[in-house]
């Protein structure tokens, strides 16, 4: 079974590795918001200082309430994590599933989880031929086909490293479906504060077998800080929380994330900037001959480079000159051509089009 373990981000290794500062490395391969975190949270880390001479809450209560009151929810609806990830390894382990269904291309670490909790994957993929976006009526057979054997599906909407998203109705559908036999259903969205509409958190109330994944890394570039929260059932969320281990979310970590939340001003520059900036870059990368693109909802772009050129190569080429960006030809489903960069700044997208025009043209 193919799978990916290494992921974009781990801009350490690429700084010891080419002998650099890490301000001398520009990091396409994590797609964190380029505009950086919300004024209030760095304010809100430099307020809490004092309280790192103490244990955190272990409760995660003020973030609770906050996330209670940004979606009119309970807040014993909410269990934080220590990112994202801390939680999608919660998930099958606490649930106890042993079969779940994911639709990719996609994240590799649901199936990680699920193995490592002594489980398996079945995995229905997206084609190339319309362009990775998922098909709902595909995921609705697998459902009817295996609904005696799946216990779980995960969904990641947007989808990364695609990109492509599926609106809310459509979720809410395979949803109901998935609920109505028992399955408990997570969707990731960690992506989804780029569009918004696409959620479904505010539906756990109708559909109790619905868990929501959301992130503080990505649109709040907090990714150091490490944290993510899940929404869904009061049972559900309360068994996970009790097998969480002890202090697993620090306390800046949880001031930061409550103060992004707070920061509505932030969040419009940040969609703004975003719009703009993902339509100029799709526009200069389009001139570079022989490289496809995908349509993306979410903060980042995935890339078919053509067909003569591999792209660890390509990987490798712009690491060279300090570029780093994400591979992707060990994902599931895609093909050894294709890449991900995340949407930066004006000037280091202008950047990475050079050097890929440069490197193309070698």
């Amino acid at each position: 079974m193919k799978t990916i373990h290494t992921h974009g981000g781990d801009i350490y290794a690429a700084a010891r590795e080419g002998g650099r500062r890490l301000d001398q490395l520009v990091d396409f391969s994590a797609s964190i918001n380029p505009l950086g975190p919300s004024p209030k949270a760095i304010k809100a880390i430099q307020a809490a200082f004092p309280q790192i001479l103490h244990y955190p809450d272990p409760h995660c209560l003020a973030l609770r309430e906050a996330l209670a009151d940004r979606w009119h929810l309970s807040p014993d609806r909410f269990v934080i994590g220590n990112g994202s990830s801390e939680l999608i390894y919660l998930l099958p382990a606490v649930l106890a599933f042993r079969h779940a269904l994911v639709v990719g291309p996609t994240f590799s670490e649901y199936e990680r989880a699920v193995v490592a909790a002594g489980g398996r994957v079945t995995r229905i993929q997206a084609a190339r031929q319309e362009q990775y976006q998922p098909s709902v009526e595909n995921i609705l057979e697998a459902l009817h086909r295996r609904r005696s054997a799946i216990a779980a599906l995960f969904l990641c909407n947007p989808n990364s490293p695609t990109g492509r998203a599926l609106e809310a109705a459509e979720v809410l559908q395979i949803a109901r479906l998935a609920s109505a036999q028992g399955l408990w259903v997570i969707v990731d969205e960690t992506f989804v504060d780029y569009c918004e509409e696409a959620t479904v958190l505010p539906h756990i109330k109708r559909l109790p077998r619905l868990l929501v994944l959301r992130s503080f890394t990505k649109f709040y570039a907090l990714p150091g800080l490490r944290i993510g929260y899940l929404a869904g059932a009061k049972a559900a969320i309360a068994a996970l929380r009790d097998k969480q281990p002890p202090w697993s979310v620090n306390a800046l970590a949880q001031e930061a994330a409550r103060a992004s939340l707070q920061d509505p001003r932030h969040v419009r520059r940040s969609l703004i900037f975003m719009e703009q900036e993902r339509r100029r870059l799709v526009r200069d990368l389009q001139t570079l001959p022989g490289v496809t693109l995908f349509p993306s909802a979410a903060n980042f772009l995935l890339i078919e480079l053509p067909p003569e050129v591999r792209a660890g190569n390509c990987v490798q080429a712009l690491r060279r000159q300090g570029l780093l960006i994400r591979d992707c030809s060990s994902v599931a489903g895609l093909n050894e051509r294709t890449i991900r960069v995340a949407v930066r700044t004006p000037g280091q997208n202008r950047r990475l089009v050079a050097a890929l025009r440069q490197w193309l043209k070698r």
